[in-house]
């Protein structure tokens, strides 16, 4: 059975705790959020007239965030603050990610990055990237 101390007493809870952290760190191997990992977690998709970015970075001021496209490539940056939690109490797990971010993504060649929208709402951070209109499907009539 998997034990994990709320209380550092434990020295092999700590030990394989450190352990899991560490194999999660280093594990390169594909999954369905591809190989790349972070905060914020990103959700990035695409329709025949935009590509569609989630950024999901629940707790921030939208004021501390950053969107910029430059040579085709967005980055999405800030910083989350750190709980008040560790000035009251002795923290014993903290999962929470706080500190500057910084997330970085290739845009495909059709994009047109002067016509880029961004909103936040409810800790999700969406950012929409319409297609250039000669990439945009169109019908060609047959005479």
């Amino acid at each position: 059975m998997l034990y994990r101390s709320f209380f550092p007493r434990d020295l092999y809870a700590d030990m394989d705790r450190l352990q899991r952290e560490m194999q999660q760190a280093l594990d390169l191997s594909p999954n369905i959020r591809g190989l790349a990992r972070g905060f914020p977690a990103l959700n990035i998709g695409g329709t025949a007239k935009s590509v569609e970015i989630y950024a999901f970075a629940p707790g921030i001021d939208p004021a501390s965030l950053e969107v910029q496209i430059e040579k085709g490539v967005l980055t999405v940056a800030g910083e989350r603050k750190d709980d008040e939690m560790a000035e009251k109490a002795a923290v014993h797990i903290n999962e929470r990610y706080a500190g500057r971010f910084r997330r970085v993504v290739a845009l495909p060649d059709d994009v047109d990055a002067n016509a880029c929208e961004a909103q936040y709402r409810d800790g999700v951070l969406h950012i929409s990237i319409p297609r250039s209109e000669s990439a945009q499907p169109r019908r060609i009539a047959i005479h």
